[in-house]
């Protein structure tokens, strides 16, 4: 059987040691919803995205949640990556937005790897500080830019073909806003002709007037 880490984003570079010990792992496939970690929980091992979408969100005491990244494959989990190298236990919840493959790093392996494997060591701290800069700009966003930019952006960052398949709810989420606020500025822009919907898609019309929102 062919060793999985061959095929693995962002293992490119990886010795051959740490690739035959990563190897002994089997990858595991989780379906669309399955919920990873929750608040509280401690990390059981360093998880490795071979192949869909993983959602890390943050819910505040007035119970709205926030999309702090996602994890794709060659991508990790900042907040695992926290857990393990500080011992702490998650304080946000991460679920499958897609049906997903992963690999379990064990704790004990995982702290192997990064005290003697050089290559492995660089792939963790790499990853760890894209994701510290995808957190930061989440902020960023939040803080500075105004809710229309932030919406014209997403919707056309998720577009395929024009359409993006997502509820108000979700949209808001996403963006770190409510579903009314989201809600009405959708109907804004169908007013304006930049936008039609329909039940859970959002269909770009005008996608020249959309960039200039989210400019």
């Amino acid at each position: 059987m062919e060793n999985w880490t061959i095929k693995a984003l962002g293992l490119e570079g990886l010795d051959d040691r740490s690739r035959k010990q990563l190897g002994t792992l089997t990858p595991v496939v989780l379906p669309q919803g399955h919920i990873l970690f929750r608040p509280g929980d401690a990390v059981q091992g360093f998880v490795l995205a071979l192949s869909g979408r993983i959602g890390v969100y943050l819910t505040g005491p007035n119970g709205r949640d926030l999309l702090l990244y996602s994890v794709v494959p060659g991508e990790t989990c900042v907040q695992t990556t926290l857990g393990l190298l500080g011992e702490q236990h998650y304080t946000g919840e991460a679920i499958a937005e897609t049906d997903i493959s992963v690999v379990l790093v064990p704790k004990k392996m995982f702290s192997e790897l990064v005290a003697h494997s050089s290559s492995f060591r660089k792939f963790v701290f790499r990853a760890f500080a894209d994701r510290l800069q995808t957190v930061m700009h989440v902020l960023e966003k939040v803080a500075f830019v105004t809710i229309e930019a932030r919406l014209a952006h997403l919707l056309l960052s998720r577009a395929s073909d024009n359409k993006i398949h997502a509820t108000h709810q979700e949209l808001a989420t996403i963006i770190g806003s409510s579903r009314e606020v989201v809600s009405r500025r959708i109907e804004l822009l169908v007013r304006a002709g930049i936008v039609a919907q329909d039940r859970g898609i959002v269909n770009i019309l005008d996608k020249k007037a959309l960039q200039k929102r989210a400019e």
